[in-house]
């Protein structure tokens, strides 16, 4: 039978070798101390294996088949109600029964208690059969999981023998984990998306201390939800950030009766290219009841809480799209004959997909390694809230290792994220010239993969988006701690001379590429920021470098290479990963020498875009 899961070599390293199961699960399970828990690791691990055997096949053998027929029949509004096809509702009746909608929820609540990773693995296995389906599902575990964390972060959810006694949401993380109800999260509206503070649904209190939301918001996935995860100004419209707070909305009521009473409206479906199974709505609230989550003025703060995770989300279903698209696309080529012979084996064909098949790998490296170091931020943070006598030193290694996966999870993410939403699209249109002709039509599936990949740059934070975050945080640094930046430079031009690994040598050389790079931006910034103040005194010159940098003005350049340096940085990471599998698994080092093939031309040549290309 088929199985997404045991037919991926590639993610069977990373589950059955590379994972560090041993640190995440022993944090999940409190050192094998709960009496309802795995009693030691190779238990859990055996139970891993297990439901990624059993969602692999399900994925392959119910969904995929029928994902094609799906997508051909788009949900649609009758009577202010969201209407699926029966075959999706078929499927999400049976993943009722998988019961993995609560998969890495703690068992206290009725989940499984299984590390995020493997939530990360099954969101990669389930959107290579078909992207919208999968992005459904994630608004169960998803929301749920948001409930607890905004819980545990105001403070509402209290622990006991370190087990949760009582939480907030608990009701509604119930209802949702039985998959009868799911949740949305509503942030863009008609003239505010990327820019936050520019959000006008408004939250007014009565004199009862009530909350109530007014206001529209657009572009909401899974947005028929019963559960709303609302960002709305409550501190007056021209509030900007500040004046931002979190809310829960319920959607509707059901009674008895067979009637249902909305508090939110659904005014309309969008219409989209493609994530056909996944409604995208567009919803009104007019005066809707709402309980404020955590304290006023800290909606940006909260949304950044579960905005990490939710990027990760989004960049392995562009490691799906690429798997899927890459499979596709070699299927194809080995049966197609032209001049002779199949059309893998013509070399532009065949170097178009060993590249996919490369990145593809390289990507989903990436992806555990940023999901392992957000996951290891979390554990470690909810190990804190449970153990509030924690002796001063081991609090204090405590919050030593949770900042360093935290700051690992920051950096690695928007490269993912990027790399691998700009990948998807671009190799799902390379499936679809592979296929040439065929490949514009709907017969062979290339066409819906393409619909399906254009969106992963826009949703969860957009690719330049991303590519400005990791630029800020890398120029940043530099500012923060030049003579650190220069000590890695100077190491890391050594290493590339002088290791006697040829691969530590390439990879050293990769990141002189993106030091070198980041240098030269720094020095364009700084040399720019000397023309606003060079006309001052010089004894007034010290504290404009120091603290009077405005971004709008100053990161011109920058900003304009933004996109470039994320390139590089992306070379670099994966690089440096895949040194680290190649040392520790030598059958990794293929790879890694694929890999570093394609990294160092074009980290040349964005190097070189970055010292000519002037604003």
């Amino acid at each position: 039978m088929a199985n997404f899961y045991t037919d991926n070599q590639d993610l069977q390293f990373h589950i059955k070798k590379r994972i560090d199961w041993k640190t995440l699960v022993e944090l999940a399970e409190d050192g094998f101390t709960q009496p309802d828990g795995h009693q030691n690791l190779e238990e859990a691990k055996a139970f891993f294996d297990d439901v990624l055997n059993l969602v692999g096949e399900f994925i392959a053998e119910e969904i995929a088949p029928k994902a094609a027929k799906i997508d051909a029949q788009d949900p649609y509004l009758e009577n202010g109600e969201v209407v699926h096809p029966p075959e999706f509702l078929e499927i999400f009746e049976a993943i009722k029964g998988l019961e993995i909608h609560g998969l890495g929820v703690p068992r206290e609540l009725g989940g499984m208690n299984a590390p995020h990773v493997l939530t990360m693995a099954i969101a990669e296995i389930f959107a290579r059969a078909d992207v919208s389906m999968m992005t459904h599902h994630s608004f169960h575990y998803g929301i749920a999981m948001a409930m607890l964390v905004y819980s545990m972060s105001e403070g509402s959810t209290v622990f006991e023998n370190s087990a949760i006694k009582s939480t907030r949401f608990e009701k509604e993380i119930r209802e949702i984990l039985s998959g009868n109800a799911w949740g949305a999260m509503d942030i863009t509206e008609p003239d505010a998306g990327s820019d936050m503070a520019a959000l006008r649904c408004l939250a007014e209190v009565d004199e009862d201390g009530k909350w109530w939301i007014t206001g529209q918001k657009i572009f909401i996935t899974s947005g028929h939800a019963k559960y709303h995860i609302v960002i709305a100004k409550s501190e007056g419209v021209d509030s900007g950030l500040e004046g931002l707070s979190t809310f829960m909305v319920k959607a509707y009521d059901d009674h008895e009766d067979g009637t249902r009473t909305r508090y939110a409206v659904i005014d309309r479906l969008e219409e989209k290219l493609g994530h056909h199974a996944s409604p995208t709505c567009s919803i009104s609230f007019e005066r809707a009841p709402a309980e404020l989550i955590g304290k006023r003025g800290e909606g940006f703060l909260q949304m950044l809480l579960l905005m990490n995770n939710a990027r990760i989300g989004v960049g392995f279903e562009g490691v799906a799209i690429c798997e899927a698209a890459t499979r596709l696309a070699k299927e194809y080529a080995a049966e197609r004959r032209a001049f002779g012979k199949t059309i893998d084996k013509h070399e532009m064909i065949a170097d178009y997909l060993e590249e996919m098949e490369t990145t593809t790998r390289a990507l989903r490296s990436l992806g555990y390694e940023a999901s392992f170091h957000e996951e290891m931020s979390f554990r470690l943070k909810i190990q804190a809230m449970k153990n509030p006598q924690m002796p001063a030193e081991e609090r204090k290694k405590n919050e030593r290792r949770m900042k360093f996966h935290k700051a690992s999870a920051r950096k690695i993410t928007p490269l993912f994220k990027y790399l691998s939403a700009e990948c998807a699209v671009a190799f799902a249109q390379r499936c679809v010239q592979i296929h040439g002709g065929a490949g514009y039509t709907r017969e062979y599936g290339a066409e819906k993969l393409l619909r399906d990949a254009m969106v992963m740059p826009i949703y969860e934070g957009t690719s330049q988006i991303q590519s400005l975050m990791a630029m800020k945080d890398t120029i940043g640094a530099i500012i923060k701690a030049p003579q650190e930046f220069v000590r890695k430079l100077a190491q890391a031009r050594w290493r590339s001379v002088s290791a006697k690994d040829p691969m530590v040598k390439r990879v050293a050389k990769i990141e002189v590429f993106s030091l070198m790079a980041q240098q030269q931006i720094v020095q364009k910034t700084a040399a720019d920021k000397f023309k606003t103040i060079k006309d001052k005194p010089l004894s007034q010159w010290l504290e404009p470098f120091k603290t009077e940098w405005d971004p709008k003005r100053d990161f011109g350049f920058a900003m304009l290479h933004a996109e470039r340096l994320t390139r590089i940085l992306c070379d670099e990471a994966i690089a440096q990963i895949l040194l680290e599998e190649a040392q520790e698994f030598p059958e990794r080092a293929p790879l890694l020498d694929a890999w570093l093939n394609h990294a160092e031309p074009r980290c040349r040549y964005m190097l070189d875009l970055i010292s000519t290309r002037e604003l």
